[in-house]
């Protein structure tokens, strides 16, 4: 009975936050396995029986068991996230009447800086590199180019369109989290990247419901795929230690901050909800700028 009814709820739940939230299905796919692993816990050690029986104390003591396994704060605080957010629904829609998560607080992490590349070094990549002048050259181009000339997230990359291209005013429409759009402009000679690409596409494979990037194969990329294209060529050209399709988002955002661009603007660009995720890249541009003064000043 107990398993059933989690079981039902959780299903309700999830196809609340994919219908109505429009979260994506690596979202949903994160709150299915967090309520999964919390619930068999509760019920493995604490004889929680019934929905209603998961008290603070035993979904702290879950927390705990989680630290104790090993697993760092951050990955500890979005399960916490997802739990509290099950709870929400289940109040909301009156399924229960306590929340047990009311309680229950998100663990101290501390914050990392994004991580980001040297302008001379990706500069390198894209203007020496002699990609080869066939699909697959033109795609990993085309693939580092997006990514670093929008700053649009893996995820946005892999589900573009053609139709959500313009060459006549060298834009690209997006939809990111919760479905919402945005327009992101893009230099001019990425145009002439994305028709190369094109071109040699159109004549070597077909294109599933009208992707931009496709395999050899014709079937959709994948995001091991995009993860290998940009590890491939970054790991050859950069000295970061960090090779991942999102380092060369938080390269694009500091990019644009360090040359002036308005924190507003870069928000409304990587499609942030609140400024606030935005402004962490104010310190990178601090870190830069402290750099140049101890330089450059006759009394740092």
């Amino acid at each position: 009975m107990y398993m059933k009814s989690v079981h039902d709820y959780s299903i309700k739940f999830l196809n609340y936050l994919t219908h109505e939230k429009r979260l994506s299905k690596h979202t949903i796919q994160a709150y299915t396995t967090d309520l999964k692993q919390c619930f068999a816990y509760l019920q493995a050690y604490c004889t929680v029986t019934q929905l209603s029986q998961a008290t603070p104390k035993a979904l702290r003591t879950w927390i705990i068991y989680l630290a104790n396994q090993g697993l760092n704060g951050r990955a500890i605080n979005r399960k916490i996230a997802s739990l509290k957010a099950f709870y929400a629904f289940l109040n909301c829609k009156k399924y229960i009447y306590t929340d047990p998560t009311v309680r229950l607080r998100i663990l101290k992490v501390k914050k990392k800086l994004p991580v980001f590349l040297k302008a001379a070094e990706l500069l390198r990549l894209l203007d020496y590199h002699a990609f080869p002048d066939t699909f697959i050259g033109w795609r990993d181009k085309l693939v580092i180019e997006l990514l670093y000339g929008t700053g649009i997230r893996l995820a946005e990359l892999l589900t573009l369109q053609d139709q959500n291209i313009n060459l006549h005013d060298d834009s690209i429409k997006v939809f990111g989290k919760r479905n919402k759009e945005r327009i992101i402009p893009f230099p001019k000679y990425l145009g002439q990247v994305i028709e190369q690409y094109q071109t040699h596409r159109n004549t070597t494979t077909t294109t599933p419901q009208g992707l931009l990037l496709v395999t050899r194969q014709g079937a959709p990329c994948y995001p091991m795929l995009i993860y290998r294209t940009v590890k491939k060529y970054l790991s050859a050209y950069t000295s970061a230690d960090q090779h991942s399709p999102h380092v060369l988002r938080h390269t694009f955002a500091t990019h644009l901050l360090n040359s002036g661009a308005d924190l507003n603007a870069i928000k409304e660009l990587l499609g942030h909800k609140s400024l606030v995720a935005t402004q962490i890249y104010t310190h990178n541009s601090l870190a830069a700028l402290k750099k140049v003064f101890e330089q450059a000043h006759p009394r740092a």
